[in-house]
């Protein structure tokens, strides 16, 4: 009665003031007489009006800037997808996507659609947006610093960081001289010239360089350590360096720019000794994520944009006061960790692809259109690598290192990435860069981050220095290895007790790793040990209550499933065991759409549709990870399909052919170690009519009594699958099992899903 009462009145107040809408605009139309209201022409038809108020939507400011985030953040990502397969850091491909987006290709190829995605008039907002992301980017480069390595290694990090940058500086200068004459802008001043060749020839791209480090797991080493602590003295003086090169360039002359450089000291010593003391009681305050309001996050980013607006008034860039404000936030790992997640996946996604191709935009590759230009370009790529990477060397060989890790730091120290593109942008806006010298910047920066990899692995051959994060021990075991791959702690301790299970008695004989993989991009060098800790401290403590020992591994990559069939291949592991992620793409029309696009544009997906791998998954529930995980691995692996698996007493194993045969390879483990019940399914008589699984499991049953048991699908009781603990199925019986569509899928217990 209550739901018809609610009816009638809904329909009563929506139809009676409806209707009461209606009558008042009717009688409103009369108010229009003799106002001289101007109506659209009677001569278009509906269709007409609708199409030019179409038009003028798509050619309104806002809708032609999120048209244009909407097309970057695809292409850039796309980019940079493409550069993270071949082993190169993400941001050379998303720097490639804006000179791709920019005059160089889309805008010569197809004029048209690039006047009308980037028409002149909307740059403008494009370069505030990416502004914005740039001070943001640059708040995050300051907290990544960890200060407290300057004090324990300051001595080593400071010769070699400063001679990394005074050599090339030097060498940036002299080239300036050869080079002034005829690329310097009418009216520059040989010094503001000079000084910024100089300082785009010194520059090191921390963020980079950290990450590169992190990927190939020396961050642990002594090697690692120094090359983080030159990398970071390097990014604060060169920071400063370039907030004082800024201040002469925009006062002319050294003598003139002391005023902008006297405020801009104090400005540093009111951050150091006034803001940083409050911002860290305000931190000791808030140490915990459950106090850290958003009043409090305010407070920190308003002393952002104070920060940057006083440098930026000053005239040594804003970029200058987001680095430093940065730099000085508390030293407190929590704090920085929630305040990076909230700031990070904006800039980064969002913002920061906006600067790339608003850089691609300035960029034309087609201004370097004679042989005489290429060779200036391969000129200052030249003395960009001699500056930096030999004067890096060279202070290295000098304070003590040998000359494998001398040059290593050499070639780390030479990545420019991000942080020259920030420079040259600099230039290009102060006018003390011709468009010309510009694009040949942005191409020795490209060339020198790209080579920054190979080069590594280059000296690493040379010198047999096989870098490796698998302990030697575990190489040369010849015991029974298992290797855990897990994402989330829950599916690491299920896939830890499985794995004991596996070889509970056996210890002696048996081996038993943890890996976890990170993408590099998620963590941070600043708190790299408190994060693999945090990891791995769950599932250690449940390793302690199985009383089974394992070996840890923790590493940052690119590429996650490459790097687990690596690691997984290299060990010789016996068995590797993943837990099975869920796709993003499944159970809903949007889903599948995304799916199929990004069906298309992943190559390794359409290289497994015509080799005939993509068909074991069509019909099944694995996420993009494991299925790339599965096509890559060359060694055993077992997917778990974790049902909030504890105890491993019954098990459940369907034999559909004589390609099962090797689990009761793995059943056998289970009844030795865990004394499990082991029950096997046979479908279509296929015990009986393989001699080689008959005979196996005659062994098992004389050999252990009552725990092995064989029974017809037709046996299967109500209630039977619900009293198992798992079903241990091999990959190709999983593939006909969801063909079939068989009930069963909707009463599995947990599923280990093995592939042989």
């Amino acid at each position: 009665m209550k739901n018809i009462k609610n009816v009638l009145f809904y329909i009563g107040v929506t139809g009676g003031f409806t209707a009461l809408m209606f009558w008042i605009v009717s009688k409103g139309k009369t108010l229009e007489i003799g106002r001289s209201v101007v109506s659209k022409s009677s001569n278009d038809t509906l269709f007409g009006q609708f199409f030019t108020s179409l038009i003028h939507n798509l050619e309104h400011p806002l809708a032609i800037l999120l048209l244009q985030i909407i097309t970057i953040i695809i292409v850039a990502r796309f980019f940079g997808w493409i550069f993270r397969k071949i082993g190169q850091p993400s941001v050379i491909g998303e720097i490639i996507a804006g000179i791709f987006l920019g005059p160089s290709v889309v805008g010569m190829y197809f004029p048209e659609y690039s006047g009308m995605l980037f028409p002149i008039e909307s740059l403008g907002n494009l370069q505030f947006l990416s502004q914005i992301g740039l001070i943001l980017f640059m708040f995050v480069v300051g907290m990544e610093l960890d200060l407290k390595v300057l004090k324990n290694r300051a001595n080593e990090a400071i010769v070699i960081s400063h001679a990394s940058i005074v050599i090339p500086f030097t060498l940036g200068i002299g080239l300036a001289y050869f080079v002034y004459y005829r690329f310097a802008p009418v009216g520059v001043p040989f010094l503001s010239f000079a000084l910024f060749m100089g300082i785009a020839m010194s520059i090191t791209a921390f963020p980079v360089l950290a990450r590169i480090v992190q990927e190939r797991g020396i961050h642990k080493t002594k090697l690692g350590a120094i090359v983080i602590t030159c990398a970071a003295a390097d990014d604060i003086t060169a920071w400063c360096i370039l907030a004082a090169v800024i201040a002469i360039v925009k006062a002319g002359s050294f003598a003139s720019s002391m005023y902008i450089i006297s405020l801009a000291l104090l400005y540093v010593l009111l951050m150091l000794f006034v803001v940083k003391p409050f911002l860290k009681k305000i931190g000791d305050l808030y140490a915990t994520r459950e106090n850290l309001s958003k009043p409090v996050v305010a407070i920190f980013l308003v002393t952002l944009i104070i920060s940057s607006y006083i440098t930026e008034i000053i005239g040594i860039h804003a970029l200058f006061g987001a680095f430093m404000t940065g730099a000085i936030m508390p030293d407190i790992t929590k704090i920085r960790k929630i305040i990076i997640e909230k700031v990070e996946d904006v800039a980064l996604i969002l913002l920061l692809p906006l600067f790339f191709v608003f850089t691609g935009l300035r960029t034309e590759i087609g201004l370097i259109n004679d042989a005489y230009l290429w060779q200036i370009t391969g000129l200052i790529i030249l003395v960009a690598v001699v500056g930096k990477f030999f004067g890096s060397a060279l202070a290295a060989k000098f304070v003590g290192q040998n000359w494998r890790d001398s040059l290593t730091i050499g070639a780390l120290m030479n990545t420019r990435g991000l942080m020259e593109l920030i420079v040259l942008n600099i230039g290009l806006d102060l006018k003390v860069l011709t468009p010309e010298v510009f694009t040949m910047m942005v191409i020795m920066a490209l060339v020198t981050t790209f080579m920054t990899g190979p080069a590594i692995d280059l000296i690493d051959f040379v010198f047999n220095r096989k870098v490796g994060i698998i302990p030697k021990a575990i190489i040369d075991n010849s015991k029974f290895k298992i290797l855990i791959s897990f994402g989330t702690n829950e599916k690491g301790k299920s896939l830890l007790r499985l794995a004991n299970s596996f070889v509970r008695k056996q210890k002696e004989n048996s081996n038993v790793t943890v890996l976890h993989l990170s993408l590099s991009d998620e963590v941070h060098s600043y708190n790299l040990k408190d994060y693999e800790k945090e990891t791995f401290e769950p599932i250690l403590a449940e390793a302690t209550i199985l009383n089974q020992e394992v070996t840890p591994i923790f590493k940052s990559t690119i590429d996650i499933e490459s790097d687990i069939a690596d690691i997984a291949t290299g060990g010789e592991f016996d068995l590797v065991l993943v837990g099975l992620g869920k796709s993003i793409f499944e159970g809903s029309l949007l889903g599948k759409v995304l799916g199929f696009t990004t069906r298309i544009i992943n190559p390794e997906r359409l290289l497994d549709k015509f080799t005939g791998k993509e068909g074991l998954f069509e019909n099944s529930p694995f996420d993009d990870k494991t299925r790339l995980l599965i096509s890559k691995s060359k060694m055993p692996i077992g997917i778990l399909v974790d049902k909030e698996l504890t105890e491993i007493e019954n098990v459940f194993v369907p034999i559909f052919g004589i390609e099962d045969a090797f689990l009761i390879d793995y059943a056998q483990k289970l009844i030795y170690n865990n004394d499990s019940k082991i029950t096997v399914l046979e479908i279509n008589d296929q015990v009986k009519n393989n001699f080689i699984i008959e005979n196996a499991i005659i062994t098992l049953e004389n050999t252990y009594q009552n725990a092995i048991s064989i029974i017809a699908e037709e046996e299967m009781k109500a209630g039977f699958l619900a009293k198992q603990d798992l079903m241990m199925i091999s990959l190709e019986s999983w593939k006909k099992l969801v063909d079939s569509q068989s009930i069963w899928l909707s009463t599995v217990p947990s599923v280990l899903i093995v592939k042989p």
